[in-house]
């Protein structure tokens, strides 16, 4: 048994697909409706990852972005700051020369996003340059050709090398869950990523895949779990991809909730990454 299979089976089954659904049904079930409440509506404000990944992005249009943060700052004192902005690489300069409010980090996607499909050099020094220019975090894609492939090597080699380009800043790997589909291959590239060096695993890019799935999450949150059970650290969640309005992202608060736990609730290990969340929220909350 090599290295690889060895990490996979300290996993146990999490269930067939149709037995994650019905659990998944069932939290939800039981305890979305009671936690649709404007405190925790509060609370989820402060886990956005606010973002702009458009072709049609220009300097005037992630400006506003930033704008719209600052502007925040200090209107709500019941309210949170959003928890970072995240943009494509070729912004994050003009993010940091721009962001004054407290305690929003700077994201960038990095790595070939949304595909991946480029060279392991370009990765890194695309990774290296992010940071250079002010990315606190980065968010990079799991390439999922290696990991079909089983090509674990490669793919380790490649998350390590753009883990110590980020020197330091929080890394997200995005598996991609709408490409992986099934259960069981989202608990391996969970696993994997992990175990490559993941600060946070991520669920979807937004583009080319169906975004975010309350299956899928849950099926994150139990190798999150399991994990921390065997080495005691903690590993974060960002769920993405489709998340609009307040009903959406108190799904996935309750998910985290229920199989993590209320330790993982607070920025530092759940993040949802989203562009319009934040307006809706701020309706649905009122004065």
């Amino acid at each position: 048994m090599d290295k690889y299979q060895e990490a996979f089976s300290k996993f146990e089954s999490i269930g067939t697909d149709a037995d994650v659904s019905r659990k998944v049904h069932e939290i939800l079930r039981e305890e979305a409706d009671k936690n649709f409440t404007r405190e925790v509506l509060k609370q989820i404000y402060g886990y956005i990852d606010l973002t702009s990944l458009s072709t049609l992005d220009t300097n005037e249009s992630i400006l506003k972005l930033v704008a719209f943060v600052n502007d925040f700052e200090g209107k709500r004192p019941d309210l949170s700051n959003v928890a970072a902005i995240c943009t494509y690489p070729l912004f994050t300069d003009a993010v940091k020369q721009a962001l004054t409010a407290k305690n929003v980090k700077i994201a960038a996607v990095t790595g070939g996003f949304p595909h991946a499909q480029t060279f392991e050099e370009v990765k890194i020094a695309e990774t290296g340059l992010a940071v250079l220019h002010g990315a606190d975090e980065i968010d990079t894609v799991l390439n999922l050709g290696y990991l079909a492939e089983e090509n674990y090597d490669d793919l380790s080699s490649e998350i390590s090398e753009i883990k110590e380009s980020a020197h330091g800043a929080t890394l997200k790997v995005i598996l991609e869950t709408g490409a992986l589909s099934t259960v069981d291959n989202i608990k391996k590239a969970a696993i994997f990523s992990i175990y490559a060096g993941a600060d946070f695993i991520k669920t979807s890019t937004g583009k080319e895949y169906p975004g975010a799935t309350p299956e899928a999450v849950y099926t994150m949150c139990q190798v999150i779990k399991t994990y921390y059970s065997l080495t005691g650290n903690k590993i974060g969640i960002k769920v993405s991809g489709g998340i609009r309005k307040a009903e959406d992202a108190v799904k996935y608060y309750v998910i985290v909730k229920e199989v993590l736990g209320k330790e993982w609730l607070n920025k530092e290990y759940f993040r949802i990454g989203a562009s319009s969340l934040a307006n809706n929220l701020i309706e649905r909350i009122g004065d």
